[in-house]
């Protein structure tokens, strides 16, 4: 027998008080201060009736007219022709490395100062990473170290499987120059743009002349559905490929034939029908992203030893979070410690990832480079980016000059 539940006002169930789908809201006089956090979720308004359209037709399943349309609008801000909506960033990464071939035992290389998202389904599938090191000039994948460690790959016949640049923060990689070094050997690009949907690289969506690109929709990003991925390409192939893995291989036959494995990571229509409401105000989603910044550089740039993620001249990032540098010497607190004084203000902040060669996880792992990675997540710190007023702003900015002391 199905069972209906009704809600009053208060969010109580009409079967009793020992069920309370909402707590109970606080008098105004009571309330504490709320918490600005670092990226909260941000509806367009527009979920709602998406939502009830796509309920009222039948659909719930990832499969239909909702999941499709979802699709076509993100190869149209990607600027691609072929897209795959799929249950999550990692799991549009994870098709990537299939449909590119990755095999236990071979090196997929990508940049260290990234989420481990980045890896770890290759990691997974059995491959070896090698980490390469950020420049100081746009914080993500060295062309430099790159293009020295493919000529000595490919003078001992080991060359990657796959190279995977990071568009960092919302900032793009240096893509043009990683794919062409790459291309000289033959080496496929998989682009990690989860956190960049918005951002451009020389005047065009980033990750686009990658042979795949790899987005998030997770909770947290410019755009969400709740959760979910796509993966793009212009490549008809490879994405036909991705979509049979996504629906567990399955081949056409009247019965379930399977010639190998595959994946259940379908995006539901539910979900697709929330990132369908939200991508049309991508473009004002970046234009707020990148006013919050600036007025974090037009209120604190004047600190002694603070600094911003720098903007290189080939991209016009989303600036999906706010990233500043402390020099603790100059600046007087050290990175910790201006994050623990926006903690006790209510703020959360967070430090830059953690490079992937000093987790445990990759022991051993190679790494190459100066130790740039390591030196922007000793000192940078990512700022509550996401919608905020003025006066929330203000609080995270005047806990930040509180602090300086030099």
């Amino acid at each position: 027998m199905a069972l209906a539940l009704k809600l009053n006002a208060a969010g109580d169930s009409a079967l009793g008080e020992n069920i309370r789908l909402f707590p109970a809201r606080p008098a105004a006089s009571a309330r504490p201060r709320q918490r600005i956090l670092l990226s909260p979720p941000q509806l367009a308004g527009g979920e709602l009736a998406s939502l009830d359209h796509t309920l009222a037709a039948g659909w719930i399943a990832p499969a239909g007219p909702v999941p499709e349309a979802f699709e076509a609008a993100v190869q149209a801000v990607t600027g691609t022709s072929q897209g795959l909506a799929v249950s999550s960033g990692t799991a549009a990464l994870h098709l990537g490395f299939r449909v590119l071939g990755v095999e236990r035992g071979d090196e997929v290389w990508t940049s260290s100062l990234t989420f481990v998202a980045t890896i770890a389904p290759a990691v997974q599938m059995g491959a070896r990473p090698r980490f390469l090191d950020a420049t100081a000039e746009s914080w993500t994948l060295d062309p430099d170290i790159l293009e020295s460690r493919l000529r000595r790959a490919a003078t001992k016949g080991r060359l990657p499987r796959a190279v995977v640049p990071v568009d960092l923060y919302g900032q793009s990689c240096d893509l043009d120059t990683i794919t062409a070094l790459c291309g000289r050997w033959g080496v496929p690009v998989l682009c990690d743009s989860a956190e960049a949907l918005g951002a451009e690289y020389r005047g065009r969506p980033v990750g686009k002349g990658a042979a795949l690109a790899a987005f998030s929709f997770n909770g947290n990003k410019i755009i969400t559905a709740g959760g979910g991925g796509a993966l793009v390409s212009d490549d008809a192939a490879l994405i036909a490929r991705a979509r049979h893995l996504s629906t567990q291989a399955k081949e056409a036959a009247p019965h379930y034939q399977h010639e190998t494995t595959g994946y259940s990571y379908g995006l539901s229509s539910v979900l697709a029908a929330v990132g369908l409401a939200q991508i049309g105000v991508l473009r004002e989603r970046v234009a707020a992203r990148r006013a919050v910044f600036a007025r974090y550089a037009l209120r604190l740039s004047d600190l002694p030893g603070l600094s911003f993620m720098p903007e290189p001249a080939w991209g016009r990032s989303s600036r999906w979070l706010s990233v500043m540098l402390l020099d603790a010497a100059r600046f007087g607190a050290s990175r910790d410690q201006v994050r623990q004084a926006l903690e006790e203000a209510g703020v959360e902040s967070r430090p830059v990832w953690k490079p992937l060669h000093l987790q445990p996880a990759f022991r051993g792992a190679p790494f190459h480079g100066a130790g740039i990675s390591s030196q922007l997540f000793d000192r940078g710190l990512c700022l509550p980016s996401g919608a905020m007023t003025a006066e929330e702003q203000d609080r995270v900015i005047d806990t930040i000059r509180a602090c300086c002391r030099g």
